[in-house]
């Protein structure tokens, strides 16, 4: 009876391991198809309004890191890309193989989606493609230009340090 107990308890685990890497697929694979969406039907300098307004598509191509940050030091920053990617995927599959931990492990799961995306433009295009800005009227703000994957990092990102913060706590 106890071993039965134990191979339900591993099914369930191994299920709930899927989940986890499949959202990092899902959100790599939902930016890149957005990203050849926006390659292959904007031109580089059209805008065009979203979400009642609040938000703009258009195509950007970023040739450094955040923000555009050392964009005339490409070579660096796709090895500190590939660099940040496989630290990202060892801590996932470390955490991973540990019980609990659902908001570290979520979190890793986005941070990961969203860098092997990015890391993956680098790669192949040498630039990243970014299609979202904000409309809110303060010009700092509406300038920066996202992705989708950039949301992911974000978010996963914060997940990972509140998640931290409860291992300290």
């Amino acid at each position: 009876m106890r071993l039965r107990g134990i191979e339900d308890e591993n099914k369930a685990r191994n299920g709930e391991k899927m989940l986890y890497a499949l959202a990092a697929v899902l959100v790599a694979a939902g930016d890149l198809w957005i990203k050849n969406g926006i390659e292959k039907n904007m031109d580089e300098h059209t805008e065009k309004p979203i979400l009642q307004g609040k938000g703009i598509l258009r195509r950007y191509h970023n040739r450094g890191a955040a923000m555009n940050l050392g964009e005339k030091r490409g070579p660096l920053v796709c090895v500190l890309s590939i660099a940040l990617t496989w630290i990202a995927l060892a801590a996932f599959c470390f955490t991973l193989a540990q019980k609990g931990q659902n908001l570290m492990k979520a979190g890793l799961s986005l941070l990961l989606g969203g860098a092997f995306s990015n890391t993956y433009d680098r790669l192949r295009r040498k630039y990243v493609v970014d299609y979202f800005s904000f409309s809110t009227g303060w010009k700092a703000l509406d300038r920066i230009v996202f992705n989708l994957a950039d949301f992911a990092i974000l978010i996963g990102a914060l997940c990972v340090v509140l998640a931290s913060g409860r291992e300290a706590g």
